[in-house]
């Protein structure tokens, strides 16, 4: 097994600058450090059940229901389509991305029968296309729209808003299902302005938490699909968990100590204010950029309005292996950064900018990748792309006025 000898033993206290799981603050870690809970006592409901409600609001719903599985995002997608589809039932969806394609395969597998617009790597969800399609059918054929909010592995932040206007354009039912994994708690979402009928997030990357649970909002009109829905779900059943999700409590062995963290991560989120963390976000992201277009590389994400606040994909030079590159800032330095995947795979590398990370932990990470890049012949001066992000990171924080007060 490949491990780091730049950073010798120390190297496991570096960030990481992958899309997720993401850096965790030691203020999780000591929260999941709690002895077992007894899951059936009353006070574990004081526990679990103000903690879906406050995650209602990250999700920007007053009126839909949060249910959070044990299990990846994976295993919210397979939620969502079990509890609401029938075999044979017709979906509309975009493949512009790995974790796109992911959940295309998953409903293949569940037999549901895809009409799949393939849309170059680097664009987001073609809300116009989808338009024209859900017009022409005329029947209501189509039972459901997926859109990925923002697909990691190009680094594009599609326009959810813009798909529900396209749908009521079109004036079609379709529900509409999206994949917020990467999204959610680092950028603005609004399940109830949007219209979504389930969304789909995890805990290892807005929330700062180990994988381990699928985070779900799901609509009214949504759970009414369920009644009629007619492939198998036992695990993901909705209905089987908000029933005792009602009392307080699971219907099965819930993943206590990833609840305990929940109840802090959304503490930590509250505390500096959800517009503040998706200002943040948006800082970081900025600056990483700044420093891409001074190494005089390009990202994938195909224009600005398409930029991820959360993960930037940036191609390498012609004649240059992204795989190496990644593989050497890790042995090297110890610092590992996200390998480009699907059809990116060798053609890029990827740096998460979300979750805990602060404009310092960033710029460790673009200095890493810099003397990495050195190393292997990229033609980047070191401390090209630092400089950029420090003088955005320093103007964005109004370094004149912090200098007058000092």
């Amino acid at each position: 097994m490949l491990s780091p000898t730049g950073g010798d033993r120390m190297s496991n206290q570096n960030p990481v600058f992958i899309p997720g799981p993401t850096n965790m603050p030691d203020r999780l870690r000591l929260k999941m450090l709690a002895q077992t809970m007894d899951h059936r006592a009353p006070d574990f409901a004081g526990v679990f059940r103000p903690m879906l409600e406050d995650t209602k609001k990250v999700f920007g719903t007053a009126e839909g229901e949060v249910i959070a599985f044990p299990g990846s995002g994976t295993g919210g997608w397979e939620a969502a389509v079990a509890n609401t589809l029938s075999p044979g039932d017709k979906v509309l969806v975009a493949r512009y991305g790995l974790f796109s394609h992911k959940w295309i395969d998953l409903c293949q597998r569940f037999g549901l029968d895809m009409q799949v617009i393939d849309v170059p790597w680097g664009e987001g969800a073609p809300a116009a296309r989808f338009e024209e399609i859900l017009s022409a059918d005329t029947g209501h054929e189509i039972k459901v729209v997926l859109v990925t909010h923002n697909e990691t592995a190009t680094g594009v932040l599609s326009d959810v808003g813009a798909v529900r206007r396209a749908m009521d354009a079109a004036r079609h039912p379709a529900m509409m299902f999206v994949d917020c994994v990467s999204s959610l708690a680092s950028v603005p979402f609004h399940f109830d302005a949007w219209g979504v009928d389930v969304a789909v997030s995890g805990s290892q990357k807005g929330f700062m938490l180990p994988a381990g649970m699928a985070i779900t909002c799901v609509s009214k009109k949504a759970m009414a699909a369920t009644e009629h829905a007619r492939l198998p779900r036992c695990y993901f059943d909705f209905r089987d968990m908000l029933a005792s999700n009602a009392k307080g409590g699971f219907p099965y062995t819930p993943p206590l100590q990833l609840i305990y963290g929940m109840r802090e991560a959304l503490d930590m989120l509250f505390e500096e204010g959800l517009e503040a963390v998706y200002a943040r976000h948006v800082r970081l992201a900025e600056g990483v950029r700044r420093a891409v277009s001074a190494w005089g590389m390009e990202l994938v994400a195909a224009s600005p309005d398409l930029y991820s606040p959360t993960v930037s994909a940036v191609r390498v030079p012609e004649g240059f292996d992204s795989n190496a590159l990644t593989e050497h800032a890790y042995i090297a330095y110890g610092v590992s950064f996200g390998v480009g995947l699907g059809q990116l795979d060798g053609k890029a590398f990827r740096i998460g900018h979300l979750g805990m990370l602060t404009d310092v932990m960033v710029l460790s990470g673009l200095a890493t990748v810099e003397m990495a890049m050195a190393d292997l012949g990229y033609p980047v001066r070191l401390g090209s792309g630092v400089a950029a992000a420090q003088e955005h990171y320093r103007s964005s924080r109004g370094a004149g006025a912090l200098r007058d007060a000092a």
